[in-house]
């Protein structure tokens, strides 16, 4: 099995503020194989994504206007407890990341990133591991 492989079938919604974050998960996630099915710069619209296209994971940045990553996450996993989460954040505020894991995060990206800790952080919310 090639290491591709090992995330086939997965698809990503991107939901965060910043263009250029997107712009680079976007970038690493393609080249590992992974499907980028939606894109949303803030947390209505990708909540809307999220109900439209049940992706297998979402990256979620935290810190959005109007409704926080937090509040996301709460809707997401209320209305599609299935959905892997993973939070995309600058801050590794103590309560920040316990309120995301309490609230069904599967997993924390802290930015800056790189596509290492990217997918590392991907195979940790998926349980897909490289092959070794």
């Amino acid at each position: 099995m090639s290491l591709q492989n090992r995330f086939a079938g997965l698809s990503v919604v991107i939901i965060d503020d910043n263009d250029t974050t997107r712009a680079m998960l976007r970038s690493i996630l393609r080249a590992e194989g992974i499907d980028v099915v939606g894109e949303a710069k803030d947390g209505e619209a990708g909540v809307a994504l999220v109900r439209k296209l049940r992706p297998g994971l979402v990256c979620l940045d935290v810190m959005m206007p109007n409704i926080s990553g937090i509040e996301v996450l709460a809707q997401i996993k209320a209305e599609m407890p299935d959905v892997r989460v993973l939070m995309v954040t600058g801050s590794t505020d103590r309560d920040t990341v316990q309120s995301a894991i309490q609230g069904g995060a599967c997993g924390y990206l802290v930015k800056p990133f790189n596509g290492a800790k990217v997918i590392a952080s991907i195979e940790g919310a998926t349980g897909r591991k490289p092959r070794g």
